[in-house]
């Protein structure tokens, strides 16, 4: 009989690409949605902050009551790795744990039912093969592991270590392996994407990679994700800017805007410094600004908190997402003892929810009567007449969905999924922008 595997991949977009490395090193099993029959059950787990920690718990505890007694339960990833002493001892409901140094070991400790925590971080190259979900188009490059920041409120560095770049030529072998399986789109993840190589002596890492991937023929769509504020030059925004291939999107966790608490984060560049940057993006017509913002970090007043709104209402960011501050051990910041009452910090994370939303909203808005590229999906699970899209430039799944309302170009001819056409945006409907594929 086939065995058969469940896998859930929570956090980030660079912890997916290690769990589709996971897949590929099981592909003896059959991959299933229903984790209550599968042979192999494995999460893996983001440790980042504290509702993220919560829910890589709660998940492996739910999944451990629904599954069959004989299955077996790996818990795998940052919060595994960040925790292994503790969880061992504390669940005793895991067959198998393993953290950020195992995963293209994961067919050996499944079929050995043992556990391991390798003293390296593991980083993929172009001989590892992995599983791509969730599209038939697009694929996550990761471009390095670790890093060398030292954010006050960020634990990564202490379980990720330095960082360490892939080679330029693996990532380009990578690519290349995919493009001739089908996948055309690509975004390129890790923790800080603008200091790629720079553990190499290379600064120019970044804009290498672009001149690199425009010459693989195939690629008709690039994006880079996690650009860091003080290792982005005003070079790196033109080349990306200017480039034929990659689109004009920044993506740039700014965290706040205020220079008291940049300063208590430890984030590098000052305000004035950041806004120089975050402007010079708007001069490329077409740009896309993406960035995340922490509240309540301790030493942030309400004068500090103030600024921030007003400056991301100002900016009018494409996209954004606030994060409430959460209290991570082994950090500067959880030595401090001028921390934000809570209630204060929910407060503030729901007032600059609000902004953003408002923001988003008019960033939709002004995509009414435009004739973009669009790339179709599948069906909406909105209505059987409906199809899922997305703007070519967007990121999947974080930066949204467009509806189609036909499904055929005419002459019977029916739109094709993965394939991208030009539609025009007819109208919005709450946070969801509707188009008609141009015949």
């Amino acid at each position: 009989m086939e065995k058969t595997l469940h896998l859930v991949s929570l956090g980030c977009t660079k912890n997916l690409v290690d769990s589709e490395v996971m897949l590929g090193k099981l592909s003896d099993y059959k991959i299933i949605d229903d984790a209550l029959v599968a042979d192999v059950i494995i999460v893996n787990t983001c440790g980042f902050i504290e509702s993220a920690k919560q829910e890589s718990i709660n998940t492996v505890l739910d999944l451990d009551d629904e599954r069959k007694e004989e299955s077996v339960l790996v818990m795998a990833g940052c919060l595994s790795e960040r925790y292994q002493k503790e969880l061992k001892e504390e669940m005793p409901e895991i067959d198998i744990f393993t953290g950020v140094g195992d995963y293209d070991k994961i067919d050996e400790l499944v079929n050995e039912k043992r556990s391991q925590f390798s003293n390296q971080v593991f980083l993929t190259n172009e001989n590892v093969d992995r599983v791509i979900t969730g599209s038939s188009y697009h694929a996550y490059i990761k471009l390095s592991e670790g890093c060398n920041q030292a954010c006050s409120f960020c634990a990564i560095p202490g379980f990720k270590g330095k960082l360490f770049s892939r080679t330029l030529a693996s990532i380009i072998k990578e690519v290349t392996n995919l493009v001739s399986n089908g996948y055309y789109d690509f975004s390129f993840v890790s923790q800080d994407s603008s200091s790629f190589l720079r553990d190499h002596g290379i600064n120019d890492g970044l804009e290498q990679l672009i001149d690199a991937i425009e010459k693989i023929q195939g690629v008709k769509s690039a994006r880079i994700l996690y650009l860091y504020p003080s290792t982005t030059t005003l070079g790196l925004i033109d080349k990306i800017g200017n480039s034929k291939l990659f689109h004009s999107y920044y993506d740039m966790p700014l965290q706040h805007i205020s220079q008291n608490v940049l300063k208590i984060m430890k984030r590098g560049k000052g305000s004035e410094k950041l806004k120089e940057l975050m402007d010079h993006m708007k001069n490329h017509n077409d740009a896309f600004v993406r960035s995340t913002f922490i509240v309540g970090h301790p030493g942030e007043t309400e004068e500090d908190f103030e600024e921030l709104c007003n400056y991301v209402r100002e900016y009018k960011f494409d996209r954004a997402n606030v994060f409430s501050y959460s209290d991570e051990d082994g950090t500067d910041a959880f030595e401090r003892d001028d921390k934000v009452d809570q209630e204060i910090i929910d407060s503030r994370a729901e007032v600059l929810g609000d902004i953003i939303a408002k923001t988003t909203q008019e960033a939709l808005e002004k995509k009414l009567g435009q004739t973009i590229e669009v790339i179709v999906d599948g069906e909406s699970t909105e209505h059987e007449y409906l199809l899922s899209a997305k703007d070519i430039v967007w990121a999947p799944e974080i930066d949204g969905e467009i509806y189609i309302n036909d499904n055929e170009l005419g002459d019977g001819v029916q739109i094709k999924f993965g394939q991208i056409y030009k539609a025009k945006i007819t109208e919005i409907a709450g946070d969801k922008l509707l188009a008609t594929i141009l015949k």
